[in-house]
């Protein structure tokens, strides 16, 4: 009895296993929800907390900036995988090159990883022109790319 529980059981688990995949792959519409809302809290943590720092409107803080700036390098990680090539048919800003110029915007997916890679180091050493300095790096890494790969708003 316990081995014919045993052998269903296995069954059943290698069954799921096998059809996992096909539950795993997310809608194109989906994906480009996820990456606007990554997109999104982008703007957050660089336009509101980032950038009036390195303007001059807000007093540089390194404990209210640094947790901004992980939050920041945390999310430069996050888009990409949402720019799948089933979405390239989905309403959205991302113009086309984004999908025919793939080796450009790996690049620029880097930079920006590199940049906000960064503005966390920047941060930790504590001088307040490098860390401006740094968020005005963060800056034209987004710039650039939005510049190539993202309609004009």
């Amino acid at each position: 009895m316990n081995g014919r529980l045993f052998s269903i059981g296995l069954a059943l688990m290698l069954g799921a296993g096998y059809s996992l995949p096909a539950y795993s792959q997310a809608k194109p519409e989906t994906l480009v929800k996820q990456r606007q809302a990554v997109m999104i809290l982008h703007g957050k943590y660089f336009y509101g907390h980032l950038r009036p720092i390195a303007q001059g409107k807000m007093p540089y803080d390194a404990n209210r900036a640094a947790p901004a700036a992980g939050f920041l390098e945390a999310l430069s990680r996050m888009p990409w995988d949402g720019f799948a090539p089933s979405t390239k048919d989905v309403k959205s800003g991302a113009l086309p090159a984004v999908f025919s110029d793939t080796a450009k915007f790996k690049e620029a997916q880097d930079r920006y990883q590199s940049e906000t890679t960064k503005l966390v180091s920047v941060i930790k050493n504590g001088d307040e022109a490098a860390v401006k300095a740094q968020i005005g790096a963060v800056s034209k890494a987004c710039d650039g790319c939005h510049e190539s790969f993202r309609e004009k708003q």
